[in-house]
């Protein structure tokens, strides 16, 4: 057992003790605060000159990854160009040889319609008798054409000194030589002993078999209708496929592969400068 004064001695001695500890405890971590503190700036003055292996090791690797995706980037953008061109050339190509196409296509149709106007002609010629003096009235009319801003100083002809019928035509020459042509072939079929006979004029014959009907084209036997696939084929061009998009009384349009239209007249494909069949490929 202890008195009042031991007890009071020793709590004195208790109190010194932890002040001392409390002291000894804030000075160390004082001393440690500012330990850390010199290790962090001395980091972060190792990051800013680049030396921090903390620092280095990832930037490396955002390094690596950069290049992977600009060299990926590069291969991209070259196979786009390559694409870019090959789909211009493409362009280029499909547009020269539907030029081309067309060219022939307005040709062979400049040339069928000479060819009809020709012949009509020709048959005109061998069925009736146009006599010169049509065509010098017809001659003499055109000179006598004046000016309509001109005076008219034309004298009046007097019927009296006039030996052949006076005639006043009101029509234009080519409705004179229509009716014309009409009166001559009218004589040619009531008195052929009239006129002298000519030759019989060749028709061109159609070396295939071609109509339209409804919608739908007939060929040498075989119907063709709207949606089908055909294979065109001319002589000395390589044959080429190609979809039925419309058929007209006259002509057919179809598409290519490439896209572009075209068409076809069936007379074209009557007198065999064009040819078609079924494509089942």
């Amino acid at each position: 057992e202890m008195d009042d004064e031991d007890c009071e001695r020793r709590r004195m001695e208790c109190l010194d003790e932890m002040s001392n500890l409390e002291k000894q405890f804030t000075d160390l971590k004082d001393q440690l605060y500012k330990e850390r503190l010199s290790q962090v700036d001395a980091k972060l003055q190792e990051v800013i000159a680049g030396k921090a292996p903390e620092y280095l090791e990832p930037l490396a690797a955002l390094q690596e990854n950069m290049q992977i995706r600009t060299k990926v980037a590069g291969i991209y953008r070259e196979l786009c160009l390559e694409s870019v061109k090959n789909k211009y050339e493409c362009e280029i190509q499909a547009s020269r040889q539907h030029c081309e196409s067309e060219k022939l296509l307005l040709y062979d149709t400049v040339q069928s319609e000479l060819e009809e106007k020709i012949r009509r002609l020709e048959e005109d010629r061998h069925s009736i008798d146009i006599t010169s003096e049509l065509w010098n009235d017809e001659l003499q009319s055109r000179k006598k054409r004046k000016d309509p801003f001109s005076p008219d100083k034309k004298k009046p002809v007097n019927p009296l000194t006039f030996q052949r019928p006076y005639i006043v035509y009101m029509l234009q020459d080519l409705d004179i030589l229509e009716d014309w042509t009409t009166i001559r072939k009218a004589m040619a079929t009531l008195g052929p002993h009239r006129v002298k006979p000519e030759p019989p004029v060749k028709l061109e014959k159609h070396l295939h078999s071609a109509r339209s009907e409804e919608g739908r084209l007939y060929y040498d036997g075989e119907w063709y209708g709207r949606g089908q696939t055909i294979c065109i084929d001319k002589k000395d061009e390589c044959p080429t496929s190609a979809i039925i998009t419309t058929i007209n009384h006259d002509e057919v349009w179809f598409k290519r592969p490439d896209g572009s239209k075209s068409k076809l007249y069936i007379s074209q494909l009557q007198k065999g400068k064009y040819s078609i069949k079924h494509n089942h490929n």
